[in-house]
């Protein structure tokens, strides 16, 4: 069990370097949530199940991500905003294999 290192830009386009732990069973969208890198009530708004885009981010890193789910695709296909490195936040469970990942938030829908 490990803390790793991620860098996530905010919608205003400032960086953050971030530590997250590994052990505690978060997604990217947690992480963002609990270092208030977004406005309240802007992000994760479905509370995590893949249903809302809320959470929409842009992957920088090349790093190996999970496949995308059935539910994150549809959800991706009728968000506002994406591009082909989109994936939502609430679907990349923190481990780490994802040290030094690096993301953009998406422009808010």
């Amino acid at each position: 069990m490990q803390d790793i290192q991620l860098k996530i830009t905010d919608r205003n386009g400032v960086t953050h370097e971030i530590v997250a732990p590994t052990d505690m069973a978060m997604n990217l969208m947690e992480v963002v949530r609990s270092c208030e890198l977004a406005e309240e009530g802007t992000i994760g708004i479905c509370g995590g199940m893949a249903m809302c885009a809320s959470c929409q981010c842009y992957v920088i890193s090349d790093h190996n991500l999970p496949e995308k789910s059935d539910d994150e695709n549809a959800m991706l296909a009728e968000a506002f905003y994406v591009k082909e490195n989109s994936r939502l936040g609430c679907q990349i469970q923190m481990t780490s294999a994802l040290d030094g990942l690096e993301v953009a938030l998406a422009p808010e829908s």
